[in-house]
C-alpha cells in the first residue's frame, strides 16, 4: 500500500507555518524535509517522525513504529493528532533543530 497524495497534501497544509517544508516522493512513499533535512517519512498514510530527545520530551511516551521493513524506529504520530496544526508544527520545528544536516557527498574524481 502506498500513501495517498491527499494525505501528504494535508500534512503539508498543516505544516505551512513552519516554512521550508517540502516532500520528495520515493517508491510510492514520501520523505518530509525542512530545508535540506529529512525530519519525517509518510508511509502507508502514516506519519513517522525521526526520533530526537526533543520529540521524546514533547510526546511524553511516544509510540514507536517502523516506516517500512528494515527501517530504523521512528515516532509514529497518529492521524488524529495531525488536526492540531500548531502542535504538529511545534513537533516538526523541534525535531528539525536536532536532526543533523545531511553530509555532503564527495564528488568522484575523473
Amino acid at each position: 500500500m502506498s500513501t495517498r497524495k491527499e494525505t501528504v497534501d494535508y500534512i503539508l497544509e498543516q505544516l505551512n507555518p513552519v516554512g521550508g517544508v517540502s516532500v520528495r516522493k520515493m517508491f510510492g512513499e514520501y520523505a518530509l524535509y525542512v530545508g535540506p533535512k529529512v525530519v519525517a517519512l509518510v508511509c502507508d498514510d502514516q506519519l513517522f517522525v525521526k526520533p530526537t530527545q526533543f520529540g521524546k520530551a514533547f510526546l511524553g511516551v511516544p509510540v514507536v513504529g517502523f516506516a517500512y521493513q528494515g527501517a530504523k524506529a521512528s515516532f509514529l504520530i497518529g492521524g488524529e493528532l495531525w488536526d492540531d496544526g500548531d502542535w504538529l508544527c511545534d513537533l516538526i520545528r523541534g525535531t528539525e533543530l536536532e536532526v543533523p544536516k545531511p553530509k555532503l557527498k564527495k564528488s568522484k574524481a575523473t
